[in-house]
């Protein structure tokens, strides 16, 4: 069977994407390894997205752990039957993950990886079962030459890192599972495509990789690489003022205010959001229960606006004026969480399902509004300016007094 898609036109400014990672695999049957049944509902919520655009382009984005097959093939076909109806339609864009990966003969595995908290396992460790990144490497095959040996007779394994232009927005993959410090091939890319992106053409920046930067969701074995990440990677991205830097592995949804060294700050500083719910549920919940009484608690800092545990994806819209990001949940099609940014900076409004710190607020929409370079804005940082409850039948003005005198 042939498939076909429009592919995107390189004048076009329109930018639509589907990003979300940590996705796997339903199976009809049981099996012995863990099935993510919720991935079904995500692809079923993207096709009818996809079908309803008719022929612009679009894509699809997912930030590692495919399949989570971890050595089985079987569960690899299995994911791509799952995907076909979507992927035909569309490009299907990946990055690698540690489920795709990780294994202990990889070559890069320098001292600060290691196990160096009782109880805890090295950062990069078994999640990979084996594939060494093969089936990734001969399924896939994105933009770009990027390679690192397997620490194996097996080939190289390619789609680690590369980044491409599509309408209003300049995209960036990276890899979180082999070699992203300074004087690395990735950390040469990954620094020589920031300082070249031409702001004119793709006012939008997003970076992509897999394990994040920031999470509220603590675990310690990675806070060891996070701790590199904010050394070596963050600098890079405030400099050339990223917009989002998208994230995985965590299986919750939660979007932080711009970020610099875990302080809030003006609009050019970069949206880290946290994407990895798109199927996988092994997460710890935010919130106490008492069904599991001795789940770890991870309280919500002011720099974490929003955070959703129900499963989804995020659909991203973009011109040269305006980029515009949803978090969609499974169980009813609706947005549970919005963010919206204007190329100027002059304005980012947030809307969710509920408030800054995540409690429902009448079940409505909380927006938050920031003119760039106001008086308030540097005094106050991004919380507290504004906060306007509204439904789909609701008009009214954002702007509170204390914003409206702002300069």
């Amino acid at each position: 069977m042939t498939h076909s898609f429009v592919s995107r036109n390189e004048e076009s400014d329109e930018t639509i994407a589907f990003l979300f990672g940590d996705m796997g695999t339903a199976t009809p049957y049981l099996t012995f390894l863990r099935r993510q049944e919720e991935s079904k509902t995500t692809m079923k919520w993207i096709l009818g997205e996809i079908e309803a655009l008719g022929d612009r382009p679009a894509f699809i984005s997912h930030i590692g752990d495919i399949s989570y097959a971890r050595g089985f093939s079987w569960l690899w076909d299995n994911f791509f039957t799952q995907i076909e109806p979507a992927a035909s339609k569309v490009p299907y864009h990946v990055c690698i993950g540690n489920h795709e990966y990780d294994w202990p003969l990889q070559p890069w595995k320098p001292d600060w990886s290691n196990a160096a908290v009782k109880g805890t396992t090295p950062v990069y460790g078994k999640d990979g079962g084996g594939e060494c990144g093969v089936p990734y490497t001969v399924r896939f095959n994105m933009p770009g030459n990027s390679s690192e040996p397997t620490g194996t007779r097996a080939p190289a394994t390619r789609n680690l890192f590369y980044s491409f232009d599509m309408g209003a927005v300049h995209f960036l993959y990276i890899s979180t599972e082999t070699n992203f410090l300074p004087g690395s091939t990735q950390y040469d890319f990954i620094k020589h495509d920031l300082e070249s992106v031409n702001r004119m053409k793709t006012p939008f920046v997003v970076v992509q990789g897999h394990r994040p930067m920031y999470t509220t969701s603590h675990e310690p074995r990675e806070a060891r690489l996070r701790e590199r990440m904010l050394e070596h990677l963050e600098p890079l991205f405030v400099k050339n003022r990223v917009t989002f830097a998208f994230w995985g592995h965590v299986h919750r949804y939660e979007r932080f205010c711009p970020l610099n060294n875990f302080t809030c700050g003006n609009m050019e500083l970069p949206i880290h959001v946290v994407i990895g719910m798109a199927g996988c549920d092994c997460s710890d919940y935010w919130e106490p229960r008492e069904d599991y009484p001795k789940d770890s608690i991870f309280p919500q800092p002011k720099r974490s606006l929003y955070r959703g545990g129900e499963s989804g994806y995020t659909k991203m819209v973009a011109t040269k004026e305006k980029l515009t990001l949803y978090y969609i949940g499974n169980h009813d099609g609706e947005v549970h969480d919005m963010v919206e940014i204007l190329s100027s900076g002059q304005v980012l409004s947030g809307g969710a399902g509920g408030g800054a710190q995540g409690e429902v607020v009448g079940g409505g929409v909380h927006v938050l509004v920031v003119r760039k370079g106001s008086k308030c804005l540097g005094a106050r940082g991004f919380y507290g300016l504004c906060s306007w409850v509204h439904t789909a039948r609701q008009e009214g003005s954002c702007l509170s007094k204390e914003l409206d005198s702002c300069e």
